[in-house]
């Protein structure tokens, strides 16, 4: 009996020994999950499908590649005025492509987080219109999220009636009924290619390959490892007052994707592998019309720098700011390394280079001076996380240093390119054909009105005026961005016929628009003026974001 008592008690301890460890630990168990489902090879090289050995005679249409950053804040790049470290950190590379073609100076990402921006630009149409209203996140994730926090006044609140509504987590993307801009350069002979970060679905109706590209390289989530985080070329900075980042280092691969093929590990830093596959494909098809989307995922999170960056920056103290810095150092790099390979290639006057952003730099990094002079974050619809970079360059087509003062947005990438390409209008786009801008064939300002919406959260911008209106906490600001682009004076008090008025605008918008594909499980507070890692206060204005 003594030893039965013994072994039971061992028994229980070791029980709750596991309940313990489960409780603390259980939001490791998705990467312990998909690493069993889905196994991690050891790296292999890819062979891009080769075009032509010649160039066809005559003129051609021209290649378009189309660039976007992961999160970049508008301050990070110096061409913007700013820079990191008080400018400290240059990026040559990425101002080249506006200083040797033109700047949209009022140049808007059509969603404030990852995947509804990415559906804009790959449908040209807000994506709000086909239900696509949140970024695509597993359930654990956004329940994790829910306990974040404690420290504050407001806290996150996630919706557990909702959860039977949800999708498997394969299938939130978008839908396959979707004409892709992908799939519009296909019908005009262009052979497609992406590579880097997709983040619209995994399954085999959303993938790249069966939206329109023939060749994918790239990871289908919506972030990825930069490098084993015990890999002797990396630094890292982990956020520890940031649940997200814990989330993320506890689940992340460091992993791609080959045409839907199994996982396997990339080579070297994922930046510079992105870049240098890039230049591979350029390489391979240089003798035809390509488009390429190259969606790099720097700077998002996880922080992770190579040690050679990171040392090039001594003279940066705060370590977290220090690895950031050194990834848009990389960032820069790769984005070099294409254009130069586009000028080896003698393909550079004949190639279209678009570069963004999918939004505003993220407050859960930390670094309070991203986005400045705007305010707002990633997860606002303040201007500093939809205002983002948005230049183009087309040699002997666009005028080098020139200037477009917008307002301009994802969607018109779609419309802009299809156009390039000589395709037919595309009723259904919700952008606009941006070329006779470029080339200066028209000027003016571009007279319209856009819309964001994430929930109850709901913004219109007609001409210079904006109007944000929220739920939770319930108010509005309206600001006159003609006299106050940096959105420091709201006008809502002393503007009512105004705010009424464009409150009918958001109604008429939302009024046909379909259910969402998936229902927001969190709504999370996210303060507009300051990052997540300064203390609450009650002054701290803030609005609710749903995903």
């Amino acid at each position: 009996m003594k030893r039965l008592a013994i072994i039971g008690g061992v028994l229980a301890l070791i029980a709750v020994g596991g309940f313990l460890l489960y409780q603390r630990y259980w939001y490791y168990l998705p990467g312990i999950v998909g690493n069993l489902r889905d196994p991690v090879a050891a790296y292999h090289d890819v062979t891009w499908a080769q075009g032509p050995a010649e160039a066809p005679a005559g003129e051609r249409p021209p290649n378009i590649i189309v660039i976007v950053a992961d999160d970049l804040g508008f301050n990070d790049i110096t061409f913007n005025g700013g820079g990191l470290a008080g400018g400290q950190v240059r990026t040559p590379n990425i101002d080249a492509i506006a200083q040797q073609g033109v700047s949209i100076d009022q140049g808007y990402a059509a969603n404030a987080t990852c995947s509804p921006s990415r559906a804009a630009i790959m449908s040209g149409r807000y994506p709000s219109r086909f239900g696509f209203e949140f970024t695509a996140t597993p359930q654990a994730f956004s329940r994790y999220l829910s306990h974040g926090g404690r420290d504050a006044l407001h806290q996150p609140i996630f919706h557990e009636e909702r959860v039977a509504q949800m999708p498997a987590e394969q299938d939130m993307g978008m839908p396959a009924s979707e004409t892709t801009i992908a799939e519009v350069m296909q019908g005009q002979g262009y052979h497609t290619i992406h590579i880097g970060k997709w983040h619209l679905g995994e399954a085999p109706s959303m993938r790249p390959e069966a939206q329109g590209f023939d060749e994918s390289l790239g990871f289908m989530a919506g972030a990825a490892m930069f490098l084993p985080p015990n890999d002797p070329d990396t630094v890292n900075a982990q956020l520890p007052f940031d649940p997200i980042d814990r989330f993320i280092w506890a689940n992340l691969p460091y992993a791609i994707q080959w045409n839907g093929g199994q996982r396997f590990r990339p080579r070297g830093y994922l930046t510079d592998y992105f870049a240098d596959e890039a230049s591979r494909a350029i390489e391979a098809n240089r003798n035809r019309p390509f488009f390429m989307y190259l969606a790099f995922n720097a700077p998002h999170t996880p922080l992770q720098a190579t040690r050679a960056d990171y040392e090039a920056l001594s003279s940066i103290p705060d370590h977290t700011e220090r690895v950031y810095a050194a990834m848009i150092v990389s960032l820069d790099r790769a984005i070099g390394r294409v254009m130069q390979t586009l000028r080896d290639q003698g393909l550079d006057e004949n190639t279209i280079v678009i570069f963004t952003s999918d939004n505003g730099g993220a407050w859960y990094v930390g670094l309070p001076d991203l986005n400045r002079p705007y305010r707002g974050w990633k997860a606002t619809f303040f201007e500093g996380g939809i205002r983002t970079p948005f230049f183009a360059r087309w040699p002997g087509h666009i005028a080098a240093g020139s200037h477009i003062r917008g307002p301009a947005t994802h969607m018109d990438i779609f419309t802009t390119a299809a156009a390039a390409a000589g395709a037919p209008t595309q009723p259904q786009s919700d952008g606009v054909n941006l070329l006779p801008y470029l080339t200066g064939q028209q000027n003016g300002v571009l007279q319209r009105r856009l819309f964001w919406r994430s929930g109850p959260y709901r913004v219109v911008r007609d001409g210079d005026w904006k109007l944000q209106v929220s739920e939770t906490p319930d108010r509005v600001w309206l600001f006159d961005l003609a006299n106050d682009p940096t959105e420091q004076h709201d006008l809502s008090a002393q503007q009512p016929e105004r705010v009424a008025a464009m409150r009918a605008m958001i109604e008429a918008q939302n009024a046909n628009l379909p259910p969402p594909l998936w229902p927001a499980l969190l709504e999370g507070p996210v303060r507009i003026d300051v990052p997540l890692n300064t203390p609450w206060s009650e002054d701290q204005e803030y609005v609710y974001w749903s995903n």
